[in-house]
């Protein structure tokens, strides 16, 4: 195949207090036309620094120290400004992270899709340009949505649309910067198989830069791993995944989890990646347990080992075969065991309309966001919360934290009802009820060292503490006393999170709500996360409400599962066996979209419906997009509930009938 774009000997350093710091040393890949290119490594590894300069940014106080970046034989690294914003959107095209950020929030979705397409292409009326908005709407899976602002889009139609602006020139060349990180699992993918057919239908190339390997599994020809700023193994996806050479590309793969494979404790990985502690030779050194003395000084070159596989280690030949998947396993009963009822929801309807608003104002029914929610939670015991985006999850979350008054139902702690706002509650029930966000970045105060965000809950509270207390709760956490003296930004991603469960059982709480806590970070920091999660439970007896789209995490620790479909309770089971048997038609749907790391088959089902009739109190809420759907009963009457022996489901197809067709 033909190299659309080749990177040669790239070298990147970044200014800083003692002078330029290489970044980047000496990279070198190429990507064929139609071919999609996987970039991996840990956060800090140098992916995103490289895949910017593929559509020649450059960032302040940064530097190229050699290399080219060509582009059909165009070092993009040599253009002016002009040259590059022309190639930029037309040729190169680029989908962020976060799309929320992406899209301006005071601008209509076809005004920013228009406002591209102009720039760099001159269609010849508006009707043209109507007509290729709704080509573009339609090859991403939309309706029309170009009346509609960002914010009345949901995360995966956010990112949706960014895709169909990056496409709308038909480009050569898509970079894409974790795209798909703090989605859903049936959104993701929607959005990769998204992107292999557009792949197909337009033919152009890819670089894919994530942390997701079993993602990339499913669209990436190759992959190429980086760590410390530097490319380490090169190798046909499918080869890297099932014969890694590199001990660095090995642990990474032993770090993931999968709902076949989900076993605590399989890190793979040692330590963090600390630039501050490199050697002269290779940089994985430290971390390394096939390391040599002759590795901390002999530096590491990418070597052609076999046909389309390189690898940076003078010791590949000698190391045993990569051990196979660990067996299933989770986190083991002891201290931690279930000892009694801490938390009860019962018939918990919620709401974010004032009650009576929506019906006033339009006549109909209030918008309900959860319905009749009933879970129940035990001391020491995890219970994960699961679902699609927009389901309801941080919803109910907020509801039992006193963020959100409920419509009606009742929330009990310890036997006791709580109050529906924050404001009524007693400050020891608030004690015992703390939160930890998704994103540590916002809920660190970036002004205030470790110390003091430490100490402001046990000052709130009147908790008596000493130094000690607080170096020990950062010890419980896997962190060190010398913490207490850095500011949030001094800290890695999985750092700052370790901050936020730190101050959130300083104060002892007896229940901890763990709101999608592991979504942005990679896969080693996340294994060592879920560890320290599970050593809480089993020394603290901490219960834990764990809101995640991580099924294959979610296998490996909690004690039971509630599958949560926008607002309505599909099923409430024990962990294994809702893995080993998902009787509903959705918990079936999700575990399907899990990927593995290996390529499938598989089919994105349909996305959610806008409105569902269950949101207006009528049929189930996978009406029409179920694929065991019997008759009118599905979309007319709400589905009975059925109990089982370790929970509940909800359906109109009899028990016996669902666990038959489970197998």
């Amino acid at each position: 195949m033909t190299k659309l774009i080749a990177v040669d000997n790239l070298s990147i350093a970044y200014a800083g207090p003692a002078g330029w710091t290489n970044v980047v040393e000496g990279v070198s890949f190429d990507i064929a036309r139609g071919e999609a290119f996987g970039l991996v490594g840990e956060s800090g590894s140098g992916k995103s620094t490289v895949a910017y300069r593929l559509l020649g940014y450059q960032t302040p106080g940064s530097r190229v120290q050699t290399g080219r970046v060509l582009f059909d034989g165009t070092d993009l690294l040599q253009l002016d400004a002009p040259s590059l914003a022309a190639l930029r959107g037309r040729r190169i095209a680029f989908v962020p992270q976060n799309p929320t950020t992406a899209l301006s929030p005071g601008m209509r979705i076809g005004s920013q899709i228009r406002e591209m397409i102009s720039a760099h292409r001159a269609l010849a009326d508006d009707v043209a340009m109507d007509d290729r908005l709704r080509e573009l709407f339609g090859l991403v899976g939309l309706p029309d949505v170009g009346r509609r602002y960002p914010h009345e889009l949901s995360g995966g139609q956010q990112q949706r649309v960014t895709i169909a602006m990056a496409v709308a020139c038909n480009p050569d060349l898509l970079v894409l910067d974790e795209p798909t990180t703090g989605l859903d699992v049936t959104t993701q993918r929607q959005i990769v198989g998204l992107l292999s057919a557009l792949r197909r239908r337009i033919g152009m190339a890819m670089l894919y830069v994530t942390h997701d390997l079993a993602l990339l599994a499913q669209i990436a020809d190759r992959v190429g791993v980086m760590y410390a700023g530097r490319l380490v193994e090169t190798a046909g996806c499918e080869t890297l995944l099932s014969r890694p050479l590199h001990p660095y590309s090995r642990g990474l793969i032993a770090s993931i989890p999968t709902i076949r494979h989900a076993t605590l404790g399989a890190t793979g990985l040692k330590g963090v990646l600390s630039r501050d502690q490199m050697p002269d030779g290779c940089k994985f050194q430290p971390r390394c347990d096939a390391a040599v003395e002759a590795c901390r000084s002999a530096p590491q070159s990418l070597r052609n080992v076999d046909a389309g596989h390189a690898v940076a280690c003078m010791r590949w030949n000698e190391l045993a075969p990569p051990a196979p998947p660990p067996r299933l396993g989770k986190v083991p009963d002891g201290a931690g065991s279930a000892t009694g009822n801490l938390l009860s929801l019962q018939d918990l309807t919620l709401s974010y309309a004032r009650p009576g608003w929506l019906k006033t104002l339009f006549g109909g029914e209030e918008k309900i966001t959860a319905r009749e929610i009933e879970i129940e939670l035990n001391a020491g015991e995890i219970v994960a919360l699961v679902g699609e985006s927009g389901s309801g999850k941080s919803t109910i979350a907020r509801a039992i934290s006193g963020r959100l008054a409920p419509l009606s139902g009742s929330i009990c702690l310890s036997g006791e009802q709580l109050e529906p706002g924050l404001s009524r509650r007693s400050r020891e029930q608030l004690r015992q009820i703390q939160y930890i966000f998704q994103n540590p970045d916002a809920s660190l105060n970036p002004r205030r060292r470790v110390r003091a965000i430490l100490e402001r809950p046990l000052d709130h509270f009147g908790i008596d503490f000493d130094a000690a207390a607080l170096e020990n709760a950062l010890e419980s956490v896997g962190l060190h006393a010398n913490y207490l003296e850095r500011f949030p930004e001094q800290l890695s991603g999985g750092e700052r999170q370790r901050v936020a469960i730190a101050r959130a059982l300083l104060v002892k709480p007896q229940l901890l709500i763990c709101d999608e806590i592991l979504s942005a970070l990679d896969v080693s920091v996340q294994a060592k996360i879920v560890e320290l999660l599970a050593s809480l439970k089993a020394q603290h007896a901490v219960a834990m409400l764990f809101i995640s789209h991580d099924l294959a995490v979610v296998r490996q620790l909690a004690d039971r599962v509630a599958v949560l479909y926008l607002g309505e309770l599909m099923q409430v089971s024990r962990t294994d066996a809702l893995f080993s048997s998902p009787w509903h038609p959705y918990t079936e749907m999700l575990l399907r979209a899990a990927p593995d790391l290996r390529r499938d088959d598989y089919r994105p089902m349909p996305p959610a419906m806008p409105q569902s009739v269950a949101v207006q109190g009528k049929g189930c809420a996978l009406a029409g997009r179920c694929p065991r759907q019997v008759d009118d009963r599905c979309a007319q009457s709400r589905p009975p509930v059925q109990r089982m022996a370790d929970g509940f489901i909800r359906c109109h197809i009899p028990s016996a009938q669902l666990m038959a067709a489970a197998g």
